[in-house]
């Protein structure tokens, strides 16, 4: 059974898009348009009561939020496509670990800035550059954290790719370019092969090719 996945052009959606490819899912998308409201026509929130995007439905399973998407697809097509929980329970104890770091603490900079400087104009609202530069400074000291991690492993759980790494697709894409902060990335050696490896996939650039301009 094909998965229905709706609202496929946000960036948290683009976290499950990413996931899905590389398991080799298939899917359909269904187009929401946040701008015109839609995510809160009732019909919609029947599926997600929050009103937000992603939703998928995979036959009689509907499921929000974007992160426990990815673990479900993740575990239920374990031994198809690209195994990104790890092969041991301390390696996907190390996988959950990088999600919650990616959640909790690279997450909140990145879409505050996202916010200011991406979607802030279309609302008509100048974006405050002491504001920046606080979200600046909290995102750099997470990227250090990063920068030690990634000198004793390739990737943030060992020396395989997981869906820890694949969680920061969407949103450091927009920090190297629509936010035009690359340079956060690069300056960080381990941090930028970290980050062409896994930008480079070709799960990543099919999801690139499905919205081109977004980022």
């Amino acid at each position: 059974m094909v998965v229905k996945l709706y609202g496929p052009d946000s960036a948290a959606s683009n976290r499950v898009l990413v996931c899905l490819i590389e398991k080799g899912v298939e899917f359909e998308t269904v187009p929401v348009d946040l701008f015109k409201g839609e995510q809160r026509a009732p019909e919609f929130l029947k599926l997600q009561p929050f009103g937000a995007v992603p939703v998928v439905q995979d036959g009689d399973c509907t499921l929000f939020e974007s992160r426990a998407i990815i673990r479900y697809f993740a575990e239920k097509y374990k031994h198809q496509g690209t195994d990104l929980l790890g092969k041991t329970i301390e390696e996907r104890g190390l996988v959950e670990q990088w999600l919650e770091v990616e959640a909790q603490n690279y997450h909140p900079p990145i879409l505050d800035l996202v916010l200011k400087i991406v979607f802030g104009p279309f609302r008509g609202l100048t974006p405050d550059p002491k504001l920046i530069k606080e979200s600046e400074d909290k995102l750099s000291k997470v990227l250090d954290v990063y920068e030690e991690r990634l000198s004793k492993g390739k990737y943030l759980a060992g020396d395989f790719v997981s869906l820890a790494d694949l969680s920061h697709l969407p949103f450091t894409q927009y920090l190297v370019g629509k936010i035009g902060k690359g340079y956060m990335i690069r300056d960080r050696k381990n941090l930028s092969a970290w980050w062409d490896d896994i930008s480079g996939r070709p799960s990543w650039k099919k999801v690139l090719e499905l919205w081109p301009g977004q980022y």
